[in-house]
């Protein structure tokens, strides 16, 4: 692995741990809020079973864990082995730090929405990374994985279950509330994730289909490919030129266009997965 992935990776595994740590402290566990997620469930089994809610939620995510090696690979299992025990570890220091901490705002839902929305951006960060928090993470990549369910989808499929079993400890106001943070939590964390490395597909039609190519190849260290279109009215041939960039790569073709053939007829397509083995 480079040193400057490597690098990347640690920053956003220490980041997006940081972030799901205090978006589970200071926001689930105070309101007793059963948002579908190991920590959700261990709140609901805390009520049964005399242990910590971080203590529960440990051993879950080792039994998770083991799942996730076998099902998904050793490079994610290795990475969320080392993002679950500094998550557990800054969960257990937040309480040491804060112990009977009372809920932050007195409203139920402004909470959850604080949750879900740090929590989100924490998964999307460690998802980029091929890590996860564990837990009800490592199931989304399994249905991810099997299914190709879209992540965010994976993980409200995932936590809408667990988030049922909220209905077993607590009342239908906090049972409700619950279902509903699962289900947003799924569309943040594709939110989040689409938003960022966002690549866009430029289909191009010009007269200066060589210089533009040129562009491409050579500057943007990008590829393309051209196409035959036959205009229906007026049955002339044309080569279109489709290529798939990033957001810098975007910008920077948009400008060269501008410059190089003001008159090019463009469509822009957003494009949410690329997948394709690199040539040596």
């Amino acid at each position: 692995m480079k040193p400057q992935k490597l690098i990347r990776d640690g920053i956003s595994i220490v980041l997006g741990s940081a972030l799901a740590a205090c978006a589970v402290y200071f926001f689930l566990i105070p309101n007793d809020l059963a948002v579908g997620s190991v920590s959700g469930i261990s709140i609901v089994l805390n009520t049964f079973i005399p242990l910590r809610v971080t203590t529960i939620s440990l051993i879950l995510n080792v039994i998770l864990l083991l799942l996730g090696a076998v099902f998904i690979g050793a490079g994610f299992s290795g990475k969320t082995v080392l993002t679950t025990l500094l998550y557990s570890g800054m969960l257990s220091g937040l309480e040491f730090l804060f112990p009977n901490l009372e809920p932050l705002t007195s409203s139920p839902l402004l909470d959850m929405l604080c949750y879900i929305f740090i929590l989100g951006l924490a998964q999307a960060i460690l998802f980029s990374s091929d890590a996860s928090t564990g837990g009800i993470d490592i199931i989304a990549k399994i249905l991810n994985k099997f299914l190709h369910i879209e992540i965010g989808k994976a993980v409200s499929t995932g936590g809408l279950c667990l988030a049922l079993a909220s209905v077993f400890a607590f009342d239908t106001e906090t049972v409700v509330i619950s279902l509903l943070g699962t289900y947003l939590n799924g569309i943040v964390v594709d939110h989040f994730i689409f938003d960022l490395n966002p690549r866009r597909r430029v289909c191009i039609l010009s007269e200066k289909q060589q210089e533009i190519c040129r562009f491409i190849l050579e500057d943007l260290h990008s590829g393309a490919s051209i196409y035959e279109a036959v205009g229906a009215y007026t049955g002339e041939t044309h080569e279109e030129i489709i290529t798939i960039v990033d957001k810098n790569e975007y910008r920077r073709l948009m400008d060269f266009i501008r410059k190089t053939d003001p008159d090019a007829f463009l469509t822009v397509y957003s494009v949410h997965e690329v997948h394709y083995k690199a040539k040596h």
